[in-house]
């Protein structure tokens, strides 16, 4: 490994994303002396804090001399202060990454290869780099549901646990995702609990959309909550609607996730673990799944929809947890909004049984919230649904959301976006279809999650009859620029709404 070097700490104020960068001097006398170059893996040690991260090095004014320079996750991770001296070695060698090149190679791991291949990445010894190659060998079919089991036991330990022992059941549900504005699970958590049922609610923050449960209710409440508050929460209501990055829940796919968005990857098996491995860690032993499948969705088809399904099952087997999934229809976005505060404001209109709510997004939760309510107890899924909709419809589900708001901080007002403009058909006919990968990406253009003001509010559904210069969709931006670009990337994608003439026979 090599002497320990000192060096003062200088915080750099540069956001690297997580990723953990160190910066030195190319005059460097301890760069030249031990060979440090751009790229080096170097183990930092502050008291009793250790870090490996990456050197980037950079010019003589930039840094004082004598001083070593931190990105602002490799400064909080190791809860640095201005001058503390630290020690700078050569990185050990990691052993997990001879696992990890057995697996770019295309053979099996066992559960101890894959464990130890999550421990080092919860340590943050892996580079950026290292994380994407396993994810990368991971995908395209390249884990069974062994390694997968495996994966999600080890992501389970690597993190914090939440127990209920005052309930023998506790159940949760998940979407696969990849329809936007399909933003079911705040009402089927306030039906279900509102019915009965122990819901702690935990979701993860947009990957790949432009808002995922934990964005869109970050506008409706607080949603970062430490363990002990969502324990509080869970006790007052039954249910909570939190983000898991908080409270420590699988933490190392959290750092699977920041890659995974980067390289616009989700796995099948990467996906079921980690579904599964945060549903688990929150203490669920009964999990709904709804899987949308469409052209244009994150299950494209009926095959891929069975293959998922049957990873889920004898994962969850293997586990001694009980998923259920069902088919839903992913062929066009749900609901009217797209984003974080319109998605919001898509959720509120049907608890509070509007008369403009969007029908498909109640009709949804409706069928999930029954879903549930059948895991529950032998009830038919008839008898469940019934159940469902007085729930809804009596106010019980919006009395019942309001309450779980209130335990975590109270209901807020949903902003609005500074700038919009219309998104307008250049000729008459019908809506035909819709593509959701391209109207995801509209509305994160756009600026969504990042804002969650930003995004679309849809104007027609799929079988609408078009008039030519009808608005399609009205486009959300906080400034002008991104209004500008996202209006652009719309004019350069006109065919992602599939306007045909009203003789053309629809596709199949």
């Amino acid at each position: 490994m090599g002497r320990a070097l000192p060096l003062k700490a200088y915080r750099m104020g540069i956001d690297t994303h997580e990723e953990p960068i160190v910066f030195m001097r190319k005059d460097c006398a301890i760069c030249r002396a031990e060979g440090y170059t751009a790229n080096t893996r170097l183990q930092i040690k502050a008291g009793k804090q250790t870090l490996i991260a990456t050197l980037n090095t950079v010019a003589e004014k930039i840094l004082p001399q004598g001083y070593i320079g931190f990105s602002d996750s490799a400064w909080e991770f190791l809860d640095l202060q201005d001058d503390v001296v630290v020690h700078v070695h050569h990185s050990p060698l990691v052993p997990s990454l001879s696992a990890l090149r057995k697996k770019i190679y295309g053979h099996r791991l066992n559960s101890l290869e894959v464990t130890s291949i999550i421990r080092d990445i919860g340590k943050r010894l892996y580079s950026d780099i290292e994380i994407a190659s396993f994810l990368t060998a991971c995908a395209g079919g390249r884990l069974d549901s062994t390694e997968t089991t495996a994966l999600t036991t080890a992501m389970i330990d690597n993190g914090n646990r939440l127990y209920w022992p005052d309930y023998k059941r506790v159940f949760d549900k998940h979407c696969i995702g990849g329809l936007p504005g399909n933003r079911t699970t705040p009402i089927v958590v306030a039906i279900a609990s509102a019915a009965g049922l122990v819901i702690p609610k935990t979701s993860s923050r947009a990957i790949t959309s432009p808002a995922g449960t934990a964005d869109t209710m970050e506008v409706l409440t607080n949603v970062d909550l430490p363990l002990e508050q969502i324990r509080n929460v869970i006790t007052r209501t039954g249910a909570c609607l939190a983000a898991g990055g908080e409270v420590g829940l699988s933490p190392t796919d959290d750092l699977l996730i920041r890659i995974e968005r980067a390289l616009d990857l989700d796995s099948e098996g990467q996906l079921v673990a980690s579904v599964l491995s945060k549903k688990m860690a929150a203490g669920s032993t009964h999990i709904l799944i709804d899987m949308p499948v469409g052209p244009t969705a994150k299950v494209r088809d009926q095959k891929q929809a069975e293959r998922l399904k049957s990873l889920f099952q004898a994962v969850a087997s293997g586990l001694g947890v009980e998923v259920r999934c069902v088919q839903t229809d992913g062929t066009q976005a749900v609901g009217w909004g797209i984003g974080p505060a319109e998605e919001a404001r898509d959720v509120l209109s049907v608890l509070r049984n509007e008369e403009h709510a969007p029908a498909d997004l109640t009709q949804r939760a409706l069928f999930l919230s029954a879903q549930l309510l059948c895991m529950a107890s032998n009830i038919s899924a008839e008898q469940a649904h019934q159940n469902a909709r007085e729930i809804l419809e009596s106010g019980k589900a919006l009395q019942q959301f309001l309450n779980i708001c209130e335990a975590q901080g109270g209901l807020h007002e949903v902003p609005s976006a500074s700038h919009h403009i219309e998104l307008r058909s250049k000729w008459g006919g019908h809506l035909r279809s819709m593509d959701n990968r391209r109207l995801a990406h509209l509305a994160k253009v756009a600026g969504a999650p990042s804002s969650p003001e930003a995004g679309l509010r849809l104007q027609v559904k799929v079988g609408d009859n078009i008039q030519a210069g009808q608005s399609l969709a009205t486009l959300l931006a906080q400034t002008p620029g991104e209004l500008a670009y996202a209006r652009e990337y719309f004019h350069q994608n006109r065919d992602l709404f599939d306007v045909a003439p009203v003789d053309t026979p629809a596709r199949a």
